[in-house]
């Protein structure tokens, strides 16, 4: 039997775009032979995915995990094609995997995908060869990750599609020394709060804003003042006034609390430090909305719903 090296495994991968040990198993099966190995992939149904990598995936979902101490939490996005195949339970058992294993590691979407999942499987493997089982593209699309050495991070899902994933993810992460549970339930709350406001934090804080983001409001803005027919040092005052307001509006921290319009994300934050006695920091969130950057929005009557009855509990 001619010798299966790296080299050729590497060569009938890029050929095909089938799963690595696929390639292996294929070249040890006919003796190295890179034509009869594509061949044999082939008829396996293991060459489609290649085929398959230029078409759209928007659909899918997202996952999410909190480790067993509460400090550690994952999102990911697993894109298909169709949202048909986001319901099945096969695509939904990978997600979860894949968060899992984003849980136990640290790295980009590219480390997730050179990782093992718990059955000891390469994570892009999986991807290759459900690609070529479901008959549609697929792809891990981001992670983040957020940690906290004191404190609790907390994990929201709205529409969830099943366990531990939605089409909608948001982490928390607040820092503190007080009670472990108190915190992981405000964290919680403002983990709604993010999934639900109608206006999408893009920052926690006004300096954390995308400078371009920024720009490019100034620039509506300052094109506003200039048409209203105002003077120039009136619109330029004009701009900033509206400026700030518009940071107000996109800034985590100064957004009115969706379960409480009177009182803002950073005066909640103050408001438990208080109560637990001890200081509180919000250090960060994570949003992932499903899709190619395209924000629906989680409006509807069930999140309505979701806002009353923990209202009701506080």
């Amino acid at each position: 039997m001619a010798e299966v090296t790296a080299a050729l495994v590497k060569d009938l991968r890029e050929k095909s775009g089938a799963g690595m040990m696929d390639c292996k198993k294929a070249l040890q099966e006919n003796n190295g032979d890179v034509s009869a190995s594509m061949d044999w992939l082939r008829t396996k149904g293991l060459a489609k995915a290649a085929k398959k990598a230029d078409r759209a995936a928007a659909e899918g979902l997202v996952a999410g995990k909190i480790a067993a101490d509460g400090k550690t939490g994952v999102v990911i996005e697993f894109n298909a094609e169709t949202d048909f195949v986001a319901k099945n339970e096969g695509f939904q058992a990978a997600a979860r995997e894949f968060a899992n294993v984003a849980l136990n590691i640290d790295g980009d979407v590219d480390a997730i995908l050179a990782a093992k999942t718990s059955k000891g499987e390469v994570v892009s493997d999986v991807v290759t060869n459900m690609i070529a089982t479901i008959g549609e593209n697929m792809r891990l699309r981001r992670t983040a990750k957020l940690s906290v050495d004191q404190g609790a991070v907390a994990l929201y899902l709205h529409n969830k599609q099943g366990d531990d994933v939605a089409r909608l993810a948001v982490l928390v992460v607040l820092e503190g020394a007080g009670d472990q549970a108190q915190l992981a339930e405000v964290a919680r709350r403002i983990a709604l709060h993010v999934a639900g406001t109608p206006t999408p934090p893009l920052a926690l804080k006004p300096e954390e804003l995308d400078p371009a983001v920024v720009a490019k409001e100034r620039e509506i803005q300052t094109q506003t003042a200039i048409e209203s027919g105002k003077p120039r040092e009136i619109a330029e005052k004009m701009v900033e006034g509206r400026i700030r307001k518009w940071q107000e509006e996109v800034v985590l921290l100064k957004q009115p609390f969706v379960m409480n319009p009177d009182q803002t994300i950073e005066q909640l934050v103050v408001e438990t430090a208080k109560n637990l006695g001890s200081p509180v920091t919000l250090k960060g969130f994570v949003r992932f909305a499903l899709g190619e950057g395209v924000d629906k929005g989680p409006q509807g009557p069930d999140f309505a719903a979701e806002v009353a009855q923990l209202s009701g509990q506080s």
